[in-house]
């Protein structure tokens, strides 16, 4: 047995599960011939991940994604999967696979996706479309090793660089490679396995509803398990049980209808960054709290059991700052799993003017800024734009959504063009639920040491839509990418230990979840 030191609150729900019944392959029987067979093959393992991410899967190259769902459609083949691709017009495939299990009373759909965010290749230190691996982090001047040279024991420490190499792409590569275990160890799953890929998940899934919808039968299961996101910052597996909303705003504001001189018109003529500058810093304090009236009247308290969980889990922040040369924090000393639990407001873009050899002494014409929020639940988009707008009003802006003529801008004072990207709610599934527990319980039983149970994670996925279409099923989500990762940046990459562990898991999932 595994000697660790595993979260009181761990224990708790791991001691709640059900036992193994008589002839079941025990979680130790299982783990030991996944890593055995997993070993055997880290090379084809690897090799199999390296051709997929070589593969470009910007969601807006619908020839692109097609190429993608053709190469992933022969990989479930292999696998003795029946692959649909399920479609909406102007948009690429989901591919849909399922497979049964004799006996099996449970249905259970792993998600994933496999497209990408665009990148800027120039910010790349090798080209994004071409798989490296190298002995650590490049930003640390780690050696490349040779794709083509690869020899079992592989380094957990290795990484491996390109789009989409751990965001999502591993997570789909981990579910074929834990079937492949269990498939060669002669385990059957306990559950029938439902794998559903979106193809434009980075775009925010804008035809995941109506391919939901269309296929509300094929698609109905008791349980749902979004494979993407990272592990906790500790590099210690974590259990996640809901994901923060989001939705967005585009502001313009407006000056004068040229650029005038800043000598000449300075004090006189309305600087719209200056505008843009002084309303945002009105709708949220320096800690990071909104100052918007009537959002935190709406935000749900934490249960005592999110909160025994975010108590519980290990202390990051001093790393983090370390790791990130941060001087101080929102909100400290409030710990990280507290902040997250509370709706959020960034500025994600700022346009006005120029910088550098390009500055000018002038007063822009207009200025332009977009303004992200984070939800939690029960604070929906629809509630963060009216409460936006009633405070922008109270600022003295005249709103309007759509971009105003001369006659709208010479009629009021302050003009404030707003394009709202509504995005969606949050959602936060019940820790407490037997099917909760019991997704802890055998993740906890795959790895060795600690596990982290975190009720809702600061990342974003459209979960409600998924929940409101198809009945309301649970839904958990058990990332397995590094959190080190560059998600969404130059460099991204995946660190193997992340993967090993992630097929132990998902295997640990797909063989006892029927008991």
């Amino acid at each position: 047995m595994k000697s660790r030191c595993v979260l009181v609150f761990v224990v708790m729900l791991v001691r709640t599960g059900f036992a193994v019944g008589a002839g079941e392959p025990s979680a130790e029987s299982i783990l030991e011939a996944v890593r055995n067979h997993r070993s055997g093959h880290e090379v084809e393992i690897v090799t199999e991940l390296a051709e997929f991410v070589a593969l470009p899967n910007i969601a807006a190259d619908l020839e692109a994604m097609e190429r993608n769902a053709v190469h992933l459609t022969g990989l479930l083949d292999a696998r003795r999967f029946d692959v649909s691709l399920l479609r909406a017009e102007g948009g690429p495939p989901v591919v849909f696979a399922e497979r049964s299990s004799e006996g099996a009373e449970r249905t259970v759909v792993f998600y994933a996706h496999y497209d990408g965010q665009p990148v800027v290749s120039e910010l790349w230190h090798s080209d994004p479309w071409r798989v490296l691996i190298r002995e650590g982090k490049v930003e640390n001047g780690a050696a490349e090793v040779s794709v083509d040279e690869l020899s079992p024991p592989l380094d957990p420490n290795w990484r491996l660089y390109g789009r989409s190499a751990s965001d999502d792409k591993v997570s789909i590569v981990a579910l074929l490679s834990a079937v492949d275990a269990l498939d060669a160890s002669g385990i059957v799953p306990s559950v029938n396995i439902k794998l559903v890929l979106d193809g434009e998940e980075e775009r925010g899934s804008p035809h995941i509803a109506e391919i939901l919808r269309a296929n509300r039968e094929r698609l109905e299961a008791d349980l749902w398990i979004f494979c993407d996101g990272p592990m906790h910052q500790t590099r210690l597996p974590q259990v996640v049980y809901g994901v923060r909303g989001v939705t967005s705003v585009h502001m313009t504001a407006y000056g004068p209808s040229v650029a005038l001189h800043s000598g000449h018109y300075g004090n006189w003529a309305p600087d719209p960054g200056m505008q843009l500058v002084t309303l945002i810093s009105t709708m949220r304090d320096p800690e990071g709290n909104l100052l918007i009236d009537g959002i935190d009247d709406l935000v749900r308290p934490l249960g005592e059991t999110a909160r025994a969980a975010i108590a519980a889990a290990p202390t990051v922040e001093e790393k983090l700052k370390e790791d990130l040369a941060l001087g101080w924090t929102e909100g400290q000393p409030t710990p990280l799993g507290v902040r997250i639990s509370r709706p959020a407001i960034n500025l994600l873009g700022f346009s006005v003017g120029a910088v550098g050899a390009k500055a000018k002494n002038a007063i822009s014409p207009e200025a332009r800024a977009v303004v992200g929020f984070r939800l939690v639940p029960d604070v929906t988009p629809k509630a963060i734009r009216e409460a936006t707008e009633a405070h922008i009003r109270k600022q003295g802006f005249h709103i309007v959504h759509s971009e105003p003529d001369e006659a709208v801008r010479r009629t009021h004072e302050k003009v404030l063009w707003l394009d709202w990207k509504m995005g969606y709610p949050a959602l936060w599934t019940d820790m407490d639920l037997p099917v909760s527990r019991d997704v802890a319980r055998i993740v906890d039983g795959a790895v060795e040491g600690p596990i982290v149970l975190t009720p809702g994670m600061g990342g974003s996925l459209p979960l409600v839509v998924f929940s409101e279409i198809l009945g309301e099923p649970p839904i958990v989500v058990v990332p397995i990418a590094n959190h080190d990762n560059n998600q969404h940046a130059p460099n991204e990459n995946l660190r193997l230990g992340n993967l090993w562990q992630g097929i132990e898991i998902y295997a640990a999932l797909m063989a006892r979840l029927g008991e």
